[in-house]
């Protein structure tokens, strides 16, 4: 078989498999470390077989009776590993964390979500993640809002609306509201905790807090979120 055959097919299951693995365990069918497992197998073939494809394709040994579906490949290798390279890349320079809080001295506590996720991991662990955070995400920070504490509730339950989240529970007296948000790739569950207080001249300072239910490091997942939900917030 030649390279180019060689690259064409594995390119095409490369593909496949960087996509299956993550849907896969997102809709049950896989458990997270086959799944992982899978997506880094996939990676590998694909890279391995688009490289072969361009190679043939500079020396022109790419036979005319199979060019397009050579080039249908690597352009399908190419285009899927965007997915995880853009992960990656994003998520680079991200601490090994998986709590983001605006509130790194008082963060805001989760009630609901306790049952959620396995014992202990609601619990905040100080300094030790704080010191992490604020030097890799130092615009993570409460917002005011010039409305009472009524209102501004109203307003982030909207915000968790629009931006398609689960609620778990809302308490508008203590002025909580808890979320669960997946992520797009392996529909991983992050639970989210927002808290409202009154602060003086009818004004409300909300606090944000992104907990991820596995894993150590989160790619900068929980950050994000955290900045989406403020800017669907202010907006």
């Amino acid at each position: 078989m030649t390279a180019a055959r060689i690259g064409t097919w594995g390119a095409i299951a490369g593909s496949a498999a960087v996509v299956i693995a993550p849907l896969g365990h997102r809709i049950g069918l896989l458990p997270l470390g086959p799944s992982f497992a899978l997506l880094a197998l996939g990676f590998l073939t694909l890279v391995v077989g688009a490289l072969l494809l361009i190679v043939a394709a500079l020396r022109r040994r790419i036979p005319p009776d199979t060019d397009r579906l050579a080039y249908g490949a690597l352009a399908a290798a190419v285009l899927v590993s965007l997915f995880p390279l853009s992960a990656l890349i994003s998520g680079r320079a991200a601490p090994p964390i998986h709590d983001i809080t605006t509130d790194t001295e008082n963060p805001p506590a989760f009630v609901a979500a306790v049952a959620l996720n396995e014992p202990g991991r609601t619990e905040y662990e100080g300094q030790v993640i704080a010191e992490q955070q604020q030097a890799a995400y130092p615009d993570i920070r409460p917002v005011t809002l010039p409305v009472d504490a009524g209102a501004a509730f109203d307003l982030a339950l909207a915000a968790v609306e629009v931006l398609g989240w689960e609620v778990l529970e809302t308490d508008a007296a203590a002025g909580r509201i808890e979320a669960t948000d997946r992520t797009f790739w392996f529909g991983f569950a992050d639970d989210v905790v927002i808290r409202i207080t009154d602060t003086a001249g009818r004004r409300s300072r909300v606090d944000v807090r992104s907990l991820s239910r596995v894993g150590v490091g989160d790619l900068g997942a929980n950050a994000n979120r955290v900045r989406h939900f403020m800017a669907a917030l202010t907006e």
